[in-house]
């Protein structure tokens, strides 16, 4: 096969692959700026004729209950993103760094766990959550999404290989513990995987439907809200549209400004 087919066989596919996705989401956008009947009586490819119709936004915003939505995934975000990394750096750390009988079982007992689908344990995981007493709380939330993110561990393992150990080695014969090495050497050099965790992780718990309709029921998460707002607006399509932009807008600004760190951080383990 020839350069040129090759490289318009490369494109088409990436011209493709942009259509598949952009489509779906100008469909949705296209929808959210128009009225009622307007929507009614025009295609779903077809322009709003008022691109500065904010109605549908203000009522899903606010009989969405989409900004207290936003709030309460904000706390459990921020909660549960410094957890997992505390969590996650320090088990890297110990695997990676500290020699003790177990080590490989360990590794081997992280690979299996993210081979069994979460759903098959939610019977278990269910009956410890309401036996601690956070069930219908935030607190179950966070705890679950600190304790389940085998993934990033593995980001952790595979950037802090990439650390020389004669770093800590040279730490200690200044006569830093470990603790002060995994504080002030090894952590302050996983910053590129700490912001590729972030992100993948921030993304997952922000779009995360099953488990805060499952075990918070009493208040409502961004990903809840939309679900309950379809509800009574159920009909009104270009209502249920604006609050659907309501949810991806953020995802996609956080995305767009970061996506270097995904990259950097998922690659810099590798080749360093």
């Amino acid at each position: 096969m020839s350069r040129g087919v090759s490289s318009f066989l490369k494109y088409v596919s990436l011209i493709g692959a942009v259509i598949v996705v952009l489509l779906p989401l100008s469909v949705v956008l296209f929808a959210s700026f128009k009225t009622r009947e307007e929507y009614s009586t025009t295609g779903p490819l077809d322009l709003p004729q008022n691109w500065f119709n904010f109605d549908n936004f203000v009522t899903a915003a606010v009989q969405g209950d989409m900004l207290t939505g936003l709030i309460n995934t904000s706390i459990v975000l921020v909660i549960s993103l410094a957890g997992t990394i505390f969590i996650g750096t320090m088990a890297a750390y110990a695997v990676d760094r500290f020699a003790f009988r177990g080590r490989r079982l360990v590794v081997v007992l992280f690979l299996i766990a993210t081979l069994i689908p979460s759903v098959t344990s939610q019977v278990a995981t269910f009956q410890i959550i309401s036996g601690l007493g956070l069930y219908n709380t935030k607190a179950a939330l966070i705890l679950l999404f600190m304790g389940t993110d085998i993934i990033a561990i593995y980001i952790f393992i595979q950037f802090m290989q990439s650390i020389p150990v004669s770093l800590d080695e040279a730490a200690m014969l200044d006569g830093a513990n470990r603790w002060t090495i995994y504080w002030r050497v090894i952590l302050p050099l996983l910053k590129p995987a700490i912001a590729t965790v972030i992100i993948i992780k921030g993304i997952a718990i922000y779009n995360e439907f099953y488990l805060p309709f499952l075990y918070l029921q009493s208040e409502s998460l961004i990903s809840t809200a939309l679900f309950r707002f379809k509800g009574p607006f159920g009909a009104q399509w270009e209502l249920v549209a604006a609050a659907t932009i309501l949810v991806i807008v953020p995802t996609v600004i956080v995305f767009v400004f970061l996506q270097r760190w995904i990259y950097k951080g998922l690659v810099s383990g590798a080749v360093k």
